[in-house]
């Protein structure tokens, strides 16, 4: 009971998170903050060379390839929900980024090399966060399929019918749930993941512990934290919209600015 005589010795007004777990981990940040993340990127991104892009083209690579097996499979109307799925699994994609950044600041050369390999500063908990994000991928792609199915129960899921059906009223009303559901499910990817993946590249935190300093970080900056989110969604839509292929620079940039957002959010362990 040695904590109960705290209480006296506020001087500002109390911390709505006092006792929370990890909430004494979390700095408050400014928009200007949030604004200089992409900064520290874009500086990060200059300063590594071909090595971000390299990172960047290689995921776009993969895009087009995933892309192009759904249609030759006959199941373009699947591509949608894989953008879905793939910001949703952007924070772990990024991981090799975050090792980059962190060379950057250590004033060490980046090398593709060791940032394709950045899941071996912490493996186990880094593999248990992908495990757990590509359940949560799988949940959000069979969410779709029972959206339609519910919704047209009588169309074949192809992409003509997908279409014709859009502009309908039922259309129309599926594509606000399914935006809705998206919304719900990334939303929940942000709050639990902003900071997670490269506090566990950067120090040996389990997958639990990062997500809740992650939740606890967005918590203490609920405006903030929604601005970063809406920048990092500006940024890769661009990204997205030309192609996929501004995403050789949408990637890297936002990759390196979730680095610099970590940061500024996360203490460091002597700071406790």
């Amino acid at each position: 009971m040695t904590h109960t005589h705290h209480t006296g010795h506020h001087t500002g007004p109390a911390d709505p998170l006092a006792g929370l777990p990890y909430a004494d981990r979390v700095r408050t940040v400014t928009a200007a903050q949030a604004l200089g993340w992409l900064r520290a990127g874009w500086m990060d991104l200059r300063a590594s060379g071909w090595v971000s892009l390299a990172y960047g083209a290689l995921f776009v690579a993969i895009g087009f390839a995933l892309t192009g097996g759904l249609v030759l499979a006959g199941m373009a109307y699947l591509i949608a929900p894989m953008i879905g799925a793939f910001l949703l699994i952007a924070p772990l994609l990024a991981l090799g980024l975050y090792r980059i950044s962190k060379d950057v600041e250590g004033g060490r050369r980046p090398s593709l090399w060791r940032a394709l390999t950045a899941w071996r500063a912490n493996p186990y908990h880094i593999l248990t966060a992908g495990l757990i994000l590509m359940l949560y991928v799988m949940i959000w792609a069979r969410m779709n399929v029972v959206a339609f199915a519910l919704f047209f129960p009588h169309e074949a899921i192809a992409l003509d019918h997908f279409v014709a059906q859009m502009f309908s009223l039922d259309g129309l009303v599926f594509t606000a749930f399914i935006m809705a559901l998206g919304f719900a499910f990334a939303a929940f990817a942000f709050i639990t993941n902003v900071t997670a993946l490269p506090m566990m590249m950067d120090r040996p935190v389990d997958v639990f512990a990062a997500a809740l300093a992650s939740a606890m970080a967005v918590l203490r900056n609920p405006r903030v934290m929604a601005l970063w989110a809406g920048l990092i969604v500006l940024v890769t839509g661009a990204g997205l919209l030309t192609g996929f292929l501004g995403l050789i620079v949408a990637l890297p940039l936002v990759g390196h600015a979730s680095w610099h957002a970590y940061r500024d959010l996360i203490k460091e362990d002597e700071e406790e």
